[in-house]
């Protein structure tokens, strides 16, 4: 009874989210709207621990996602392909999943069809999947090795303090330090490139970023002074600063830093809320957040760019925020959604059409049609 009355609540939290989306929110301009494509409730009898999928479906077919005490994958439709209770640390990509203890003394990494894939073996570390690669972060976090389908270690490298950030894209890793260095790693695990950004009292790295191509690394270094750092490759084969500002004021914790957009952008966290930086214009558009940045879209497909702040454990606010580089088609960086609602648990996802938004126990999916 006390589960059924739970069912009934968080489907009821997510009714009045729906009704105040489409009668409160302020609108998307009159070419693109948002309609409701499906709505997959996480707890339920039919959906309780799924596991539906029979063969690993390639990393474009499932979406991963993390919600609450439950994470899995689903599909475009709104299928549940994989729906579990999470009892420990999990890190999840498009093809592989993993979850572990605080210090495990062997790791299974999983497909998207929950069948071991590989099993480490005192690893000395912790997994992280990047890039449909499998890393293992050494206990000190001052070392990374990558791992081989079959468990062996392709190649080491020791760092000279711990990590604070990693990253990798093409082919490429890139890892950031607490003594404010950032080094670029090849396929083989060799460094090609070391720099220290410098220029602030603290020197460490909170936050670094490879662009898909692996041309551009974006960085958030320093503690009085902080910067953002855009860098180039060259054909030198060195990766060049092409840009950078002092922010107002910084942050001592990990700063969220990525690429989107093709490429085109970089959105990162700044005091007065998020900066989407245009690397052609070389132009950043500032947006207030009433909160913490809790989820960020990571492709800002069809001309907009989407992320959900925490302005309290319980509160949420979905923003939704106009691309277009066209002036006639409104001002590039023009919020044209907030939707408030309430969930302790967010999740938000993005495909070159749909927008997926989690909350509570329930994922729903919106799709972003021109009308």
């Amino acid at each position: 009874m006390v589960k059924e009355r739970k069912k009934l609540w968080v489907i009821a939290i997510f009714l009045l989210f729906i009704i105040y989306f489409f009668a409160a929110a302020r609108p998307i301009p009159p070419e693109t709207v948002l309609s409701l494509h499906w709505l997959s409730p996480l707890e339920s009898d039919t959906a309780e621990n799924t596991e539906v999928t029979k063969t690993a479906v390639q990393p474009n077919g499932l979406i991963p996602f993390t919600l609450g005490s439950r994470f899995g994958y689903i599909d475009t439709e709104g299928h549940l392909r994989l729906n579990k209770i999470k009892y420990g640390e999990i890190y999840l990509s498009e093809y592989l999943w993993t979850e572990y203890e605080a210090e495990p003394d062997n790791i299974e990494i999983m497909n998207n069809a929950a069948d071991i894939a590989l099993i480490l073996e005192n690893p000395g570390g912790y997994p992280i999947l990047l890039d449909n690669r499998i890393f293992i972060l050494g206990s000190g976090q001052n070392s990374l090795s990558e791992i081989d389908t079959t468990g062996s270690v392709l190649w080491t490298y020791d760092f000279a303090a711990p990590l604070t950030c990693i990253d990798a894209a093409a082919g490429l890793v890139l890892a950031g330090s607490i003594d404010g260095v950032i080094e670029v790693l090849d396929n083989n695990g060799k460094r090609i490139f070391f720099f220290v950004p410098g220029g602030s009292r603290y020197e460490v790295i909170l936050g670094c970023a490879l662009s898909q191509d692996g041309q551009r690394v974006g960085i958030i270094s320093g503690i009085a002074q902080q910067r953002f750092l855009l860098l180039e490759h060259y054909d030198s084969g060195e990766y060049k600063v092409i840009y950078h500002e002092f922010l107002e004021a910084g942050f001592r914790r990990p700063v969220h830093i990525s690429f989107f957009d093709q490429d085109r952008r970089v959105a990162f966290e700044c005091t007065e809320g998020i900066s989407l930086f245009e690397i052609k214009s070389r132009r950043a558009v500032r947006i207030a957040l009433n909160g913490e940045l809790a989820a960020i879209d990571k492709t800002g497909s069809q001309g907009y760019f989407f992320l959900i702040c925490s302005p309290s454990d319980e509160q949420k606010e979905l923003i939704g925020i106009k691309l277009s580089r066209d002036r006639r088609k409104g001002i590039p960086g023009t919020v044209d959604i907030r939707a408030p609602f309430k969930s302790e648990g967010v999740y938000l996802g993005r495909t070159d059409t749909a927008l997926i938004i989690g909350g509570g126990s329930t994922l729903l999916s919106f799709n972003l049609e021109k009308k």
